[in-house]
C-alpha cells in the first residue's frame, strides 16, 4: 500500500432527510426552527441504524405530530460544509397534503415553532441559500421517473 493510500479514509458524512409537502394552492411547507433564523423544511439528522426514509417519517411526525404517506425521492445532495463536515441530505416528496392532515399539523413547539405555506418563488428569501437551491430543484424533479442527483444544491453535469 502506497503512503496516499493509507491516507485515504472512508467518509463519514452527517446525514439528513426532509420532505416537501404542497397545500392545494402549490404552495410548500416551511418550518420555522427554534434554533436557527431562516426556514427549514420538515425533517432532520438520520440516526444510527435509521434508514433516510425512516428519518424523514420520523421527523416529520416529531416536528409536526402529522404522519401522512412520504412519496418517491425527489433528490440526493452532496453539500460538504466546512463548519460541520460532510453532508448527504435526501428529500422526499410528501406531496399535496390531505385535509386531514392539514388540520392536524402542530408544531412541537421545541424545536419548530410554526409551519406555514409559502409560494415556491418565496424559497429564496426564506431559506438559506444551499437549501433553496436544493427545494427548487426536488420541486422541478417531482413526477421525474429518477430522483435528481445535486452537489450542493446544483445538479451536476
Amino acid at each position: 500500500m502506497t503512503e496516499t493510500e493509507q491516507d485515504r479514509r472512508p467518509a463519514r458524512p452527517r446525514m439528513a432527510a426532509g420532505a416537501l409537502f404542497f397545500n392545494d394552492k402549490g404552495h410548500v411547507l416551511l418550518v420555522r426552527p427554534s434554533y436557527k433564523p431562516k426556514w427549514e423544511i420538515p425533517g432532520g439528522y438520520i440516526e444510527e441504524g435509521e434508514s433516510p426514509l425512516a428519518a424523514c417519517r420520523r421527523e416529520v411526525e416529531e416536528e409536526l405530530g402529522i404522519t401522512p404517506a412520504i412519496g418517491p425521492l425527489l433528490v440526493v445532495d452532496w453539500a460538504p460544509n466546512d463548519a460541520e463536515g460532510d453532508k448527504v441530505l435526501y428529500v422526499f416528496d410528501g406531496d399535496e397534503l390531505q385535509p386531514e392532515d392539514l388540520n392536524a399539523i402542530r408544531p412541537d413547539g421545541d424545536e419548530v415553532l410554526a409551519a406555514e405555506f409559502h409560494p415556491a418563488d418565496a424559497v429564496e428569501q426564506l431559506l438559506i441559500p444551499r437549501l433553496a437551491r436544493r427545494v427548487k430543484q426536488a420541486i422541478m424533479a417531482r413526477g421525474q421517473a429518477h430522483p435528481q442527483y445535486l452537489e450542493h444544491g446544483e445538479p451536476v453535469t
